[in-house]
């Protein structure tokens, strides 16, 4: 499996979950071994400049803070962008590590059906507007050096058009929506015992109060002889030991619990989040 995130420019550079996840992907616990993004850099953000919108020159430089290596690409040249996706791909294969590919292009037209880029980017449109479409440019280049003829370029346009019109025709013939499709609702029976699929059934996870009693006893003490614990910590210990002897649990006990009968069953158990590991919340 290779994840593949898929970013626009201005996202990038200003959304604080980014630098999050750069600074996750490498955690032992947290890595994905090398998530490839892909920044579609149309030097746009929504309506806004790049300079009114970070203090660095290129929108990836937030990946530098992991030594990801970039690739800036012309995305008007598809053939550089597939060159450089292979090698963000072998690179990721290999190293097990972040990339990142920065599609260098522009959008041609608003940001939605309502916008009207014009308003607030006219400079920039009167140039997107001379610009030769992707498509033209790359089939004209294919056609001079005799790669694919008019006629072969003209059938594969026709023969995509087709796919396209045939659908639309299709989704007239839609009289009903059917919303309930959309909504994820489990179906009756979907959690019995003899319902389907078998591994969304929950099998009874009550424990005995003989094996309560253990953890509790094993929450409460320290694994090693004549060991000189904190004074603070000892008091912890000794509450948690009269909890466990008097049949009273609180909050943070009965979590204690729950993970302690995970464990006894072989199963792995990784907490995160503020200060774990000392054991703080």
């Amino acid at each position: 499996v290779m994840s593949i995130l898929l970013h626009g420019d201005a996202a990038f550079a200003g959304q604080g979950v980014v630098y999050e996840t750069f600074h996750l992907s490498d955690l032992p616990s947290y890595t994905t071994n090398g998530t490839i993004h892909v920044v579609v850099n149309n030097q746009i953000g929504f309506t806004t400049d790049p300079r009114m919108a970070r203090s660095s020159p290129y929108p990836t430089d937030v990946a530098r803070v992991v030594n990801a290596p970039i690739f800036h690409v012309n995305a008007d040249d598809p053939e550089a962008v597939m060159y450089v996706c292979n090698v963000a791909a072998e690179w990721r294969n290999t190293f097990n590590k972040d990339v990142v590919v920065d599609l260098v292009c522009y959008r041609r037209r608003g940001h939605n059906e309502m916008d009207e880029p014009m308003f607030t980017q006219p400079l920039m449109y009167k140039q997107i507007h001379k610009q030769v479409p992707v498509l033209k440019k790359y089939a004209d280049k294919l056609i001079a050096d005799g790669t694919v003829t008019l006629q072969e370029f003209e059938e594969e346009i026709a023969k995509y058009d087709r796919i396209c019109e045939e659908a639309y025709t299709r989704s007239k013939d839609k009289k009903i929506l059917h919303i309930k499709h959309w909504l994820d609702s489990p179906w009756p029976g979907f959690f019995n015992a003899d319902g389907e699929p078998k591994s969304m059934s929950c099998p009874p996870t009550g424990i005995s109060e003989e094996l309560l009693t253990h953890i509790g006893n094993v929450a409460s003490s320290v694994p090693v002889e004549d060991f000189k614990i904190h004074a603070g910590l000892s008091r912890i210990l000794k509450a948690r030991s009269e909890m466990t002897k008097n049949r009273q649990v609180d909050w943070a006990l009965a979590e204690y619990m729950a993970f302690g009968s995970v464990l006894k069953e072989g199963i792995h158990v990784r907490l995160s989040g503020q200060d774990v590991e000392r054991g703080t919340f």
